[in-house]
């Protein structure tokens, strides 16, 4: 049996961005820190108010805050990525969904978490409840901390899915937007977690499991 769910959103309520700059805070500069979170004030109005896209605008912010790890090491890196998850993604982890995958897996199946953000941020994440990932992959490049291909996110999302356990379909999967829909439509049982409207709609109309209520987004 495989089990597949998305994160952010479906798992967490946290942010990586947040969390990362909180670890630049303690590690390397209040200052900085300040400065990081001052400075995305305009992009967030923007997207709370609807004008941009709240998820684009958040993967572009994902990308360009892996450059706030400065002399980045392999080191310091899973430093930064552990505290991330420790003080803000598991801190603000949805219990009921992250139980249903401790079950699944403890009944014997294959669980993974799919997501676009990247890996680093996600392998602490998935090992406290069993998980293996599938996500972004970065690296350091020329002395900096970078995205190494496209994010994994939807169809792409499915396509790694797919390819990389080698199946066709999968037999569970979880996820909160409506860019998730490709991932749910390629599992025998899907289910919309704390589902943004769009998805609502969608799970309603096809009978899909429902858990949780509409989020606001912002």
């Amino acid at each position: 049996m495989i089990v597949v769910s998305d994160m952010m959103g479906t798992l967490t309520t946290g942010s990586q961005f947040l969390g990362l700059v909180d670890w630049v805070k303690h590690n390397q500069s209040k200052l900085r820190a300040n400065w990081y979170t001052a400075s995305i004030m305009p992009g967030y109005l923007l997207a709370k108010n609807g004008i941009i896209d709240w998820q684009a605008w958040g993967q572009r912010l994902m990308v360009k805050s892996l450059a706030y790890v400065r002399n980045p090491t392999s080191e310091n890196i899973k430093h930064a990525s552990e505290w991330t998850v420790e003080h803000n993604l598991w801190k603000k982890r949805r219990e009921d969904v992250v139980a249903r995958l401790v079950k699944h897996r403890e009944n014997g199946a294959q669980v993974y978490i799919a997501s676009s953000l990247i890996e680093s941020f996600i392998e602490p994440f998935a090992q406290r409840i069993g998980a293996q990932v599938i996500g972004t992959p970065a690296a350091i490049v020329n002395g900096q901390w970078r995205s190494t291909s496209e994010l994994v996110a939807n169809e792409k999302k499915i396509e790694q899915v797919l390819s990389r356990l080698g199946v066709d379909r999968v037999d569970v999967a979880y996820g909160d937007t409506i860019l998730d829909v490709p991932l749910l439509e390629h599992a025998e049982y899907p289910v919309a977690v704390y589902p943004d409207v769009k998805l609502k709609q969608i799970a309603i109309q096809r009978g899909w499991e429902i858990i949780g209520d509409t989020p606001k987004y912002g």
